[in-house]
């Protein structure tokens, strides 16, 4: 059962082209945001993947010795997200996981995984947080970011004392436009 139902759908696959543009990397740089976290070899999770945004981003940094799960609930969404990785030249280092709403599907250990716009959608984010805990290797790192005008502080410090309370502790606050963003460390 949820633990917190202030969020009951999901984004229509089809909305996410209104903010997974080429824009997007003015305000969403991913080497920026993550190179601090992920390096080459490394393997990495994102969940609520959309069109994979992000998955390409991680991906490049990783390298072909590293891999990247993108994983999501919609299919049709993957089916895009499949195209891209292949147009960007990632296909051999992404892959895609079409996940249940309430199991992640991806066993670790993984060395760094991103929530970006995509926790509060979760049926359970309870479930969803410790399944990603139980992933990360020792000393790797959760990246939780929010959108603002949609997620209001109060409900994303809730969500932060999910993350808290599965064993993660919180060791950055990073400046993300547009967001609200934390990351967390598996101690």
């Amino acid at each position: 059962m949820s633990t917190d139902t202030q969020f009951t759908h999901l984004c229509p696959w089809w909305m996410a082209y209104f903010f997974d543009n080429p824009l997007r990397r003015l305000f969403h740089n991913p080497h920026h945001l993550f190179s601090a976290y992920l390096a080459p070899g490394m393997t990495a999770v994102d969940v609520g993947c959309g069109m994979g945004y992000f998955s390409i981003g991680m991906a490049k940094i990783v390298g072909p010795s590293g891999r990247v799960w993108a994983v999501d609930v919609q299919e049709k969404i993957l089916q895009v997200a499949t195209r891209r990785f292949k147009r960007a030249g990632v296909d051999g280092i992404v892959m895609p996981h079409q996940c249940r709403p309430d199991v992640l599907g991806v066993s670790g250990p993984v060395d760094f995984v991103l929530s970006f716009w995509s926790l509060h959608e979760m049926p359970d984010p309870v479930s969803t947080v410790r399944q990603v805990a139980d992933m990360l290797k020792p000393e790797g790192h959760y990246f939780l970011a929010e959108p603002k005008n949609h997620v209001k502080p109060r409900y994303f410090e809730r969500l932060s004392g999910f993350v808290q309370s599965a064993g993660l502790v919180r060791v950055a606050r990073p400046g993300v436009a547009l967001s609200t963003a934390a990351v967390f460390r598996k101690p």
